[in-house]
Parts: structure tokens; C-alpha cells; sequence
């Protein structure tokens, strides 16, 4: 029988390897086979049409760190081919909130959008899927891994997680852009609190702040702020959360000026059978590791056309983390770590009258991507898919 401190000693070798097997570089991946038939993906235009200005939000609502919805049947198998063309189109618009407070409403049509929607997804849960009620959001052994040490957390993928000033994590998605999940700013009627003066924080190791030798460990990290210059907000999600559940739960911040750091690529959500390995990763900051970044992995239990659905442990703080995954890029013929979804909360899912419950994630869909990447880029002819 290992004694505490022999099992502790055998967990930090066991972190230290895994860190060091995901720092191991694409290359690597090389190994696994393509998907049998890695088929393009379409992505419509969004093109915007008219913006109009808006009262200035109060900032009255609060932050809700630990989101939870209820989905039954009808709400898993809704798709986007079941909405009306115009009801869709009006929840791609999107407000933008201006560092000064002010605020504006872009309305948006979509181009080309006949195939433009997620794979249509299975007709229910699959078999075999976990049906025993656990503990939300932590499922059996805790399986997340604190991040540690300057050449991990100043390194790819650790370094493109980022802080939300709210109390959630982003992940950053190009030099100057954070992409989280909305209720981080907005829980659907009015903009938080702190989203007057929201910030992102990037994390300082203990070392780079002066900190040199074996104290180094025994010191956490620093945070340095930046500033956010806009806000960006889908109003499918501006609606109300409860209407449509987790499917709009995204918002992209804009930095007052570029970041050095590394960041991670954005593509529209593969069906599982196409990502890597059938896992999912992300890190964040959640609340009961505080000052930590936590990393963690598991496998995909079920999706919709809209979510994913997995038992990956995390804690609140967690929302808006980015979930990547090795998707196959058909331009450079290999295994690519890039960001496939945002990290929004809990769902109790009720399917033949038996309660399920999952950690859940936005699929980042053509039209998603589509919006995104015109929030990012500007430019609707920089938005086409790989």
C-alpha cells in the first residue's frame, strides 16, 4: 500500500508526463490515419446590413459562474434546418458593446446557407451512455491537472487561455480577440456588472515577475490585465438564455491592442467519428483552484447540432473556456489542435422520461463560424472554411 506522500510523488510525475505529451509538436500526430473521407466543409457569408444605436446598458444583471439549463427531447433534436430562415437570420444579428458604454444592434443576411447548418446528429443518446444521476459537473475521480511551471503555462495550448475579468476563461482566438461564453457578460436581458470595465487577464509566471530559484514552485502566477475594447454578443442569446437554451452561449471580446502570445485557430465542430482520438481538452480557471490553470480531457458522450455533450470534470470559473480538439486540415494534410466550442455550464437533459446529466459545450456550427470569423476578421472573405 503507497503511503500520501508516495502516491502525491506519483501524481506529479504523472502531470509533469502528460504535459509534456501535449507539448509534443503536430508532427507527432502524424501517426493517425485521416478521417476516411475528410469532405470539405461549406461556410455561408454573413453579410451585415444595417447597425443601429442603442440605449446604454444599466450593467445590472449579475455574474452566473455555474450555468445550468433543463433540455427535454424536442429541445435536443431542434436543429437549425427547423428554424425559419428569418428567425435565424435574426438571431445571428448582434449587439456590440463599446468601451465608453455605448452599444449598437448589426443586423445580418445569410448568404449561400442552404447546407450551411451542423451535421445532422443521431436520433437520440446512444447506447451505452452514462444513465446513473452523479455529482454535477465533477463525474467519479476528479480528472483535472493544474498547470504549472513557466515552460507549460508560457507554452502551446496553455499559453491561449486567458482570464475573464467577470470570473470566467477565454481562450484567445487571434492577436487582438478572446472568444468566451456569453453568460459571462450577459445574462440575456442586461450586461453584467463588471462588464462596464471588462478586462482579460494573461497569466505572469512566478519567475518572470523575479521570483528565481526553488521558490519559484512555491509561488502562483500573476495576472497582467488588458483592457477590452468591444464586446461582441449574438442576439439569439440577447433573446433569453431559457429560450434557447446553451445553443448562443459565445461572445468574442476585442483587445485595446495585440497580444504576443500564441493562439488557437477556430473550426467549425467535426462530428465525433472526425475528431481525434474522440476527445475534447480545454483549460481554465476554475473557482475551487484558485490562481491555477486546470486542464482536462475526456471523450464526447453525445451531440446535437448545436452542443456537445461530455462528462470532462470541471468546476465554475471553467465557462468560456475554449474546447479544442485534433481536427484534420485538409490545406495542410494533418492533425491541427484548433478551438471546436465554448465551455457554457450543466444541462439536465431528460430524453424517454430518464434525467441525464452532462457538462456542455457550444458547437461552433458553419453559421457560428461564419459569424465569428466576421467578428474577428471584418471581412466575409476571410471567413472560408479549410
Amino acid at each position: 500500500m503507497a503511503t500520501p506522500r508516495e502516491r502525491s510523488l506519483l501524481m506529479s510525475h504523472l502531470v509533469m508526463l502528460l504535459q509534456l505529451l501535449l507539448l509534443l509538436p503536430p508532427l507527432t500526430w502524424s501517426l493517425l490515419p485521416p478521417p476516411p473521407h475528410p469532405a470539405p466543409v461549406h461556410v455561408p457569408a454573413l453579410i451585415p446590413r444595417a447597425q443601429t444605436p442603442l440605449v446604454r446598458s444599466r450593467f445590472s444583471a449579475r455574474a452566473q459562474l455555474a450555468f445550468t439549463t433543463r433540455c427535454n427531447s424536442s429541445c435536443f433534436h431542434r436543429g437549425e434546418r427547423e428554424e425559419q430562415a428569418e428567425r435565424l437570420t435574426e438571431k445571428l444579428a448582434f449587439e456590440t458593446l463599446y468601451a465608453d458604454g455605448s452599444r449598437t444592434l448589426t443586423t445580418v443576411r445569410v448568404e449561400g446557407d442552404e447546407e450551411s447548418d451542423g451535421d445532422p446528429r443521431r436520433g437520440g443518446p446512444r447506447a451505452g451512455s452514462r444513465r446513473k444521476r452523479v455529482r454535477r459537473q465533477i463525474y467519479g475521480a476528479d480528472g483535472r491537472f493544474n498547470i504549472q511551471g513557466d515552460h507549460f503555462l508560457l507554452d502551446y495550448p496553455f499559453s491561449t487561455a486567458v482570464r475573464i475579468s467577470t470570473g470566467c476563461t477565454g481562450v484567445l482566438v487571434s492577436r487582438q480577440h478572446v472568444l468566451t461564453a456569453a453568460h459571462c457578460v450577459h445574462d440575456g436581458k442586461d450586461y453584467v456588472k463588471g462588464a462596464r470595465k471588462l478586462r482579460v487577464g494573461f497569466l505572469i509566471p512566478p519567475s518572470i515577475n523575479g521570483t528565481h530559484g526553488g521558490l519559484a514552485s512555491s509561488k502562483r502566477p500573476l495576472v497582467r490585465w488588458v483592457r477590452v475594447r468591444r464586446t461582441r454578443v449574438p442576439k439569439g442569446w440577447i433573446q433569453g438564455p431559457q429560450e434557447v437554451s446553451m445553443d448562443f452561449d459565445y461572445a468574442l471580446l476585442e483587445l485595446r491592442w495585440p497580444h504576443r502570445r500564441p493562439f488557437m485557430r477556430l473550426s467549425v465542430t467535426p462530428s465525433s467519428d472526425d475528431l481525434g482520438g474522440n476527445r475534447i481538452h480545454f483549460s481554465g480557471f476554475d473557482s475551487d483552484r484558485s490562481g491555477e490553470l486546470v486542464y482536462r480531457f475526456c471523450a464526447v458522450e453525445e451531440e446535437s447540432s448545436d452542443l456537445i455533450y461530455q462528462h470532462c470534470d470541471a468546476r465554475p470559473g471553467a465557462s468560456g473556456s475554449g474546447v479544442y480538439g485534433r481536427v484534420w486540415d485538409n490545406r495542410l494534410e494533418r492533425w491541427e489542435r484548433k478551438v471546436i466550442g465554448i465551455f457554457s455550464g450543466h444541462q439536465w437533459l431528460e430524453i424517454d422520461g430518464e434525467n441525464r446529466d452532462y457538462n456542455v459545450a457550444v458547437r461552433i456550427t458553419p453559421l457560428k463560424f461564419a459569424q465569428i470569423c466576421y467578428w474577428v476578421h471584418g471581412n466575409r472573405l476571410d471567413c472560408v472554411h479549410d
